[in-house]
């Protein structure tokens, strides 16, 4: 299952937090706020969908994620991979460095990474 661009964003919030109350949620926004019925909605809905849970104090809830950010990002970079770049990695790579406009500072440390993945391997 996935989050709409409006449930990632307030999972970003709740990742950063680890855990929060709705106002916690509120106050990590940035100006304009959404209103507190629409983070109520979206709260609901990632819960039902299994992303996030709650305790209860009194009628308070505390929020806090389910699924860790990587996990989550790891999915979706291989859902992304698979659907757009036929399952290829080396054609998202090739993609990702000709259409993102990275100096060459950026891919040499790419290199490096993929360098330092090899030796593990």
């Amino acid at each position: 299952m996935q989050l709409s661009n409006s449930e990632e964003e307030l999972m970003n919030h709740l990742w950063k937090l680890e855990k929060a109350f709705m106002k916690d949620l509120l106050d990590a926004y940035p100006e304009p706020k959404p209103a507190t019925t629409t983070v109520a909605t979206l709260l609901k809905r990632m819960n039902d969908k299994g992303f996030i849970a709650y305790k209860l104090y009194g009628k308070s809830r505390e929020y806090y994620p389910l699924v860790k950010k990587k996990e989550y990002f790891s999915k979706h970079v291989n859902g992304l991979i698979k659907q757009f770049f036929n399952d290829s990695a080396s054609q998202f790579a090739s993609f990702f460095t000709k259409e993102t406009n990275l100096s060459k500072t950026e891919l040499e440390v790419l290199k490096k990474l993929i360098d330092n993945e090899i030796k593990n391997k």
